[in-house]
């Protein structure tokens, strides 16, 4: 009777612990909510405090515990990006998006791996940094167009088109950067497994553009419960199978949403799994604070001051350069420069995927300021870009000054 007795205590043990993750989680993030802060870096903030390196209470001795959860949280974070995703809408914007998109990650992603060559922490270190500092957080930027009011307006098309290529060129990311983790020996071996990767990514594709149909049937479920457990079933799989082709669980999960976001069934899943991705995604952000020392932060506070700064000079040229390719006005361009400024999620998918690699333990603390000053500076900048708009000489606009003038002489 005493092995079950013990089973019995840690099974309590752990209820208690995930319980108090949930509610600390929630009531810090809405005290946060309350005077405007985004919720990602508040969950990282709760996870920080009541984790095993702050003194106080710990929740969770070993982060590790966590790991199947978060794991979910990650997939469902993924699988909801890919319900909202849709391969026409690339293909509708034109050249301009794909230019403006072009521009906006040769900028960004070029300087953060630049940036993290300078650094010399190591050329894997670097290649992770590219897309930490180089892709923007879709969740926090569809907030932040929401809260404002802009979902409207005609730059937001170009935003949301940003968003867009960046996923596109995510999913090509994720698939090159699975073998340079897993430490391919020699190109030969690296080609392979970035081919079956990419094979994998094709396919999932071709599904998404031409087979959706079929896999309508699958999920053409009128009960909503049986439809939950289906397409949670789908998601979990994917993400399973995709890391066993080298590819991130991740972007598995990401194309299986995809997938079935072409599905007549689309909204009906998006509005069901809603409340899974907030809550387990919760879960993710939370564990991934727990992993971070406070002391740890301060030892990467110049190069995190650095990287914010490059960010920030990187994204506003992007995003100006974006806004007058599309023939915007001052203002509009402003609101593209620093709306996409916000980084969150995915960083932290890389941060996790750095730390399962064994990378440079900087990373961790690196990343995790990066992202809680930029997901919370992110939201306050694109509130003030008026600001930025009257800074800018209106001849570096041309196409915008002369609508301007035609509407006046009309």
């Amino acid at each position: 009777m005493l092995l079950p007795e013990v089973s019995l205590i840690h099974l309590a043990e752990a209820l208690i612990a995930l319980g108090g993750a949930f509610l600390v989680a929630g009531l810090l993030t809405r005290a946060g909510v309350r005077i405007g802060l985004p919720t990602i870096p508040l969950f990282m903030l709760a996870g920080i405090l009541f984790g095993p390196h702050t003194p106080g209470l710990a929740l969770f001795d070993d982060p590790a515990d966590l790991k199947l959860l978060s794991a979910l949280g990650l997939v469902f974070l993924l699988f909801y990006l890919g319900l909202e995703f849709h391969l026409d809408d690339l293909v509708s914007g034109g050249g301009r998006l794909l230019t403006a998109g072009g521009l906006y990650l040769l900028l960004n992603v070029g300087g953060g791996l630049a940036f993290g060559f300078l650094l010399g922490w190591g050329g894997r270190e670097a290649f992770i940094l590219a897309g930490v500092i180089g892709i923007s957080s879709s969740a926090i930027v569809t907030k932040v167009l929401m809260d404002l009011g802009r979902l409207g307006n005609p730059e937001s098309k170009l935003i949301l088109g940003i968003i867009v290529v960046e996923d596109v060129f995510l999913a090509l990311y994720l698939a090159l950067l699975q073998p340079i983790l897993g430490g391919a020996e020699g190109f030969a071996e690296a080609a392979v497994d970035f081919g079956k990767a990419f094979g994998l990514l094709v396919v999932l594709a071709s599904v998404a553009r031409w087979g959706s149909r079929w896999v309508g049937r699958l999920v053409d479920i009128k009960d909503d419960e049986l439809l939950v457990v289906t397409f949670v079933g789908l998601a979990v799989l994917m993400a399973g199978i995709a890391e066993e082709f080298g590819v991130s669980d991740a972007i598995g999960a990401f194309m299986i949403g995809l997938i079935l976001g072409a599905t007549k069934s689309a909204e009906r899943i998006q509005r069901l799994v809603h409340p899974l991705r907030d809550a387990f995604a919760a879960i993710f952000f939370f564990a991934f604070g727990l992993q971070i020392a406070p002391g740890d932060l301060a030892s990467v506070a110049g190069p995190v001051a650095l990287a914010v700064l490059l960010t920030l000079v990187l994204n506003s040229v992007a995003g100006l350069l974006a806004g007058r390719i599309h023939g915007f006005q001052r203002g509009p361009s402003a609101n593209v420069a620093l709306t996409v400024l916000s980084r969150g999620e995915f960083a932290l998918v890389l941060a996790s995927m750095a730390a399962t690699a064994g990378l440079d333990s900087r990373l961790a603390p690196f990343i995790a300021s990066y992202v809680l000053i930029l997901a919370v500076a992110g939201p306050l900048a694109a509130t003030r870009s008026d600001d930025l708009a009257r800074l800018l000489p209106e001849r570096l606009f041309p196409a915008g000054r002369r609508e301007e003038r035609d509407r006046t002489l009309a």
